[in-house]
């Protein structure tokens, strides 16, 4: 007869403890210092060893996994009350500006948002879902006149590249200079001062190279 596999042992109330303080201080230190922070840190501010650290979350991208999704499930919220204003326009810059303001709160998020490490396909579901739910703000917007008709969902991942950018080089000296930079983005997707574009949108394997960090064809 086959063996039947045995049922996972439940964690000891000492170790659920120090899952649990691994966990508040990943959260801490990434929002802190970005999803590159050392790992050492993180067992530092919990209060445990590194090897108890690894024993928990063997990978860097375990804490992803534990941590992100929830903090992407905010883009939902801020999506439904984009779509609830009865002014589009309103309800599209303030998303840019809802999101814009959870990734200056949390440079964890901010480099989540940019790509700027390898993630999970779980987390990268939850990116997806987000940009799903922008795409209705953003076709929303559009056919009420006050969106530029020449801007596309693939546009978007370069606005969030760029302002993660501002975000990550200027938050420690100048943590609200993103609302001044968004604020000239906004002022040129306004469709009453829309002229034409000098180069079409990315194509889908341009932007999934760019996010790869590799070049076509490489």
């Amino acid at each position: 007869m086959a063996l039947q596999a045995r049922p996972a042992r439940p964690l000891r109330a000492d170790a659920v403890r120090n899952r649990d303080r691994l966990l508040a201080a990943a959260k801490q230190v990434f929002g802190e210092r970005g999803l590159d922070a050392p790992l050492e840190e993180i067992a530092r501010r919990a209060e445990v060893s590194i090897g108890t650290l690894y024993n928990h979350f063997p990978t860097r991208e375990a804490f992803f996994d534990a941590i992100l999704p929830e903090r992407l499930a905010a883009l939902e919220r801020i999506a439904a009350a984009a779509m609830a204003d009865p002014d589009p326009w309103r309800g599209f810059t303030g998303f840019l500006e809802g999101l814009f303001a959870l990734q200056a709160e949390d440079q964890g998020l901010n480099d989540a948002m940019a790509r700027r490490l390898p993630l999970s396909e779980g987390v990268l579901a939850s990116c997806h879902q987000g940009f799903e739910l922008a795409g209705q703000v953003v076709e929303r917007a559009k056919e009420s006149g006050t969106l530029r008709a020449d801007f596309e969902m693939r546009d978007l991942p370069l606005l969030v590249w760029a302002m993660s950018q501002v975000i990550r080089e200027s938050m420690g000296v100048a943590p609200q200079a993103w609302r001044r930079c968004l604020s000239f983005f906004l002022d040129g997707l306004r469709a009453e001062t829309a002229h034409p574009l000098p180069v079409p949108a990315m194509a889908d394997e341009q932007l999934d190279a760019i996010r790869l960090r590799t070049t076509p064809g490489s």
